[in-house]
């Protein structure tokens, strides 16, 4: 999707929109359990949350559980796509609802370890974030000074910001892991050759969805932390927020490069052409947690508050987008109706989510829900928190 500048009304509307604000949290579980509690006894209408669990269940994702058959088919329309990391079959709806902390509710398997698809790329931001807050360096940088292997060299693809990676608007031109920036999801009118030969837009001005340049992003952060990233999610987010052991961050058979003389695999950003985040759902539970509480788990800063700040500020070419989170902003083609603008959200392929509540103190995380139906049950839920 491609996306102009709003008119003034809408960036008038960033402005008059409150800032985002996020929960507080006393109660955090541990490495091994998790406290469940009645929803009755955090004030939420039981009846009415049962039967947005009963939503979700009816209303699955209809694609193929064959996730390999799910992905050709869904990214039909792409030239030369081709599935170039592990894929897993998919299990049924599962989903968790938190409510200060606690699991009031849960359906399916939540220990089921499932492709994530684009949730992955609110995890690839957290590990920019954190080299950001190391002072690695500045989001207002250019990547050229840190990726000098000829990545970003160019008139057009030299003025690429860091923060041009991370909200999608950077426009970069070329190829990565055998994948064309202008074959990732192209447009819907004309042919290859007008898709090739596109004028570029100038960095910062265009929002466009795109799997190559996130992968670009990630394979810019490697050159910054000098180490593979899932190492650096495991160490400093995943391991203090007591997730499993048994989630995996998977790149491409071909997206290997050398590191300090090391074979290093660039993982991948989402999974429309095989890899990303493998996960349950209890994981993605404590991530969203993490970022409900403003980065801090228990005693632990682990991701700033001022990186969520950045990561869930409107971007003005598209309000719906921050640094790789999505934003219930109204002024954007995303929102949805009956849910604060201040919600912010994780989302992929298939009907993945992991919904930041911050107003009802609550975190949703919903799996294999159909995504045309994401908005209307994220309200019934809000409903029965109220």
């Amino acid at each position: 999707m491609k996306i102009r500048f709003c008119s003034l009304f809408i960036l008038l509307g960033l402005f008059l929109t409150p800032q985002y604000s996020f929960g507080q949290i006393s109660y955090f579980p541990t490495a091994n359990e998790w406290e469940t509690k009645a929803p009755s006894a955090l004030g939420v209408n039981e009846t009415l949350l049962n039967r947005a669990i009963s939503f979700a269940k009816t209303n699955e994702y209809k694609g193929s559980k064959d996730l390999r058959i799910a992905i050709l088919e869904g990214f039909a329309r792409e030239p030369y796509h081709k599935i170039l990391g592990p894929t897993k079959k998919r299990g049924g709806p599962a989903g968790i609802i938190l409510k200060d902390g606690y699991i009031i509710a849960q359906w399916g398997d939540v220990f089921r370890v499932d492709m994530t698809f684009s949730v992955t790329k609110s995890y690839l931001s957290t590990v920019g974030g954190l080299a950001v807050d190391k002072n690695l360096f500045d989001p207002e940088e250019y990547v050229k000074n840190y990726v000098w292997d000829g990545t970003f060299d160019g008139e057009h693809n030299g003025k690429i910001q860091w923060k041009h990676l991370f909200n999608q608007t950077s426009d970069w031109s070329g190829t990565l892991w055998g994948g064309h920036d202008w074959a990732d999801r192209p447009p819907k009118k004309g042919e290859l050759d007008d898709w090739k030969n596109r004028t570029l837009n100038a960095p910062g001005t265009f929002f466009e969805y795109n799997d190559v340049r996130v992968n670009l992003l990630a394979y810019s952060l490697l050159h910054v932390w000098r180490k593979p990233l899932p190492q650096i999610l495991k160490e400093h987010i995943m391991d203090p927020i007591g997730a499993s052991p048994t989630w995996r961050w998977f790149g491409y058979e071909n997206s290997w490069t050398e590191i300090d003389g090391s074979k290093v695999q660039s993982v991948s950003g989402g999974g429309h052409s095989g890899g990303g985040l493998f996960i349950n759902t209890l994981d993605h539970a404590r991530f969203g947690l993490l970022f409900l509480n403003q980065g801090k788990w228990k005693d632990l800063q682990l991701i700033s508050k001022e990186w969520i700040q950045r990561a869930t500020t409107p971007l003005a070419p598209y309000p719906n987008y921050g640094y790789m989170w999505w934003l219930n902003h109204k002024a954007g083609t995303r929102y949805w109706p009956g849910v604060p603008e201040n919600v912010y959200y994780a989302a992929g392929f298939g009907g993945n989510y992991i919904v930041i509540v911050p107003d009802s103190n609550a975190v949703i995380v919903t799996r294999w829900l159909n995504p045309k139906g994401a908005g209307e049950f994220v309200a019934k839920v809000l409903t029965a928190l109220q």
